[in-house]
């Protein structure tokens, strides 16, 4: 596809000059990120006049072949071990509630927040940070594999939707929650990321506005939370086993007070709603005191220097601990660990053989190739096996190698 120039490479709020008339509620905060404001999309779009930029986004991402294929990507159950369990789709969709309900709550713009949450995933491989780790090795002589790099390419170049260009045509501050949500990068930055980032600069090095802060830490409240769900129902461990457990151990101890014989899916909901929302009320309260005094704009928690959102530094170390307890308990489990040892071999194997016979793959992806094993021809086949579901993956793994793998 030809090269369309940006519309604005951050010199002004290209959303505004297209006709993007709508505008979000009069009571958002100055440091929010104001849609009105936005450095624009990198293609030219007349904007729309119901809906701002974010909620484009937002609606953009929902709409996504890559979002639907999370639905079938393992979060850490391999999908088809049970209906209950949370998949990468229903992890973000957890995520994206979370970081919606702080973001109105701290007078942020929700659509940006919820945007970023949903799309923090998209680039996972097949089989959770087993197959990435797989795919990530497989292709190391190229560069290995990030999911993050990944999720940029799949909404400026592979997502195909649109007559005019590839990928998405998300906005600039869109894209920077997506690449920067952790934090500011250093080098040296994946290819896909340093590459994009050439044609139209991220600004790598500063932190990502509080809307993409606040969606980062809703990932870490939403995935240790339903995590212990997950384990509990899966009985890697039980409500007992949590009742010294990090963080959660006291309130294990509360529900289960005179309730000794409580169903375990109204114990499950009684914990981890009461997990989320002392998680949630100490994210608003420390964001709102590193708030006092400080940036006024957006542009000023971007350079600030440091991150804005956060928890208090004994919500750090406790939830540190959890996440530890469930790296032990669950995460290094033998029914977890079995079927990912597997999957990781499935990864590898799929990628020399797509590597070294290229006709393997679709006619449309072959076409991409060139030569058998070399560099063009193994991106292509990152990227396909990184676009695959646990299924798909199967499934190919079948038709290539005439034996069904089981996980």
């Amino acid at each position: 596809m030809a090269e369309t120039k940006p519309v604005d490479n951050g010199s002004g709020p290209a959303g505004r000059l297209l006709g993007c008339l709508y505008a979000p509620p009069a009571d958002r905060a100055s440091f929010a990120t104001h849609s009105v404001e936005s450095r624009g999309r990198y293609y030219r779009e007349e904007e729309s006049l119901i809906r701002t930029c974010y909620q484009r986004d937002r609606d953009r991402i929902l709409h996504s072949t890559a979002f639907r294929r999370l639905k079938h990507k393992t979060q850490v159950f391999v999908q088809h071990e049970g209906d209950y369990y949370r998949t990468r789709m229903t992890h973000s969709l957890e995520v994206a509630q979370i970081a919606r309900t702080a973001a109105r709550v701290l007078a942020l713009d929700e659509d940006l927040a919820e945007a970023v949450a949903l799309a923090h995933d998209l680039g996972h491989t097949p089989f959770g940070h087993a197959g990435e780790e797989a795919l990530s090795a497989a292709s190391a002589l190229i560069g290995g594999f990030d999911h993050n790099a990944h999720a940029l390419r799949l909404v400026t170049k592979l997502e195909h939707r649109y007559s005019s260009f590839d990928g998405l045509n998300l906005t600039w501050e869109t894209l920077e929650g997506l690449v920067k949500h952790n934090g500011p990068l250093s080098p040296p930055v994946s290819s896909p990321i340093s590459s994009f980032d050439s044609r139209w600069s991220l600004e790598l090095s500063t932190w990502p506005g509080l809307e993409a802060q606040v969606a980062a830490l809703s990932d870490d409240i939403a995935y240790v939370s339903h995590d212990i769900d997950d384990g509990l129902r899966a009985q890697l461990f039980s409500p007992a086993d949590l009742e010294d457990a990090p963080l959660v151990g006291p309130m294990v101890r509360k529900i289960l007070t005179g309730q000794r014989g409580l169903e375990l899916s109204r114990f499950i909901g009684e914990l981890v709603r009461t997990l989320i929302g002392m998680l949630v009320d100490d994210l608003l309260d420390q964001t709102r005191s590193k708030l006092k005094g400080g940036p006024e704009s957006a542009a000023g928690i971007r350079t600030r220097g440091r991150p804005t959102a956060g928890f208090s530094a004994g919500m750090e170390r406790s939830l540190h601990a959890l996440k530890e307890f469930l790296f032990a308990r669950m995460y290094r489990h033998a029914r977890v660990m079995t079927p990912m040892n597997k999957a990781k071999q499935l990864v590898s194997e799929l990628f020399s053989s797509f590597s070294d016979d290229p006709s393997l793959l679709p006619p449309d992806w072959a076409a991409r190739c060139g030569g058998s094993g070399d560099a063009v021809t193994a991106g292509v086949v990152r990227d396909y096996i990184a676009g695959m579901t646990d299924s798909y993956a199967l499934h190919e793994y079948e038709r290539i190698f005439h034996t069904r793998l089981h996980l």
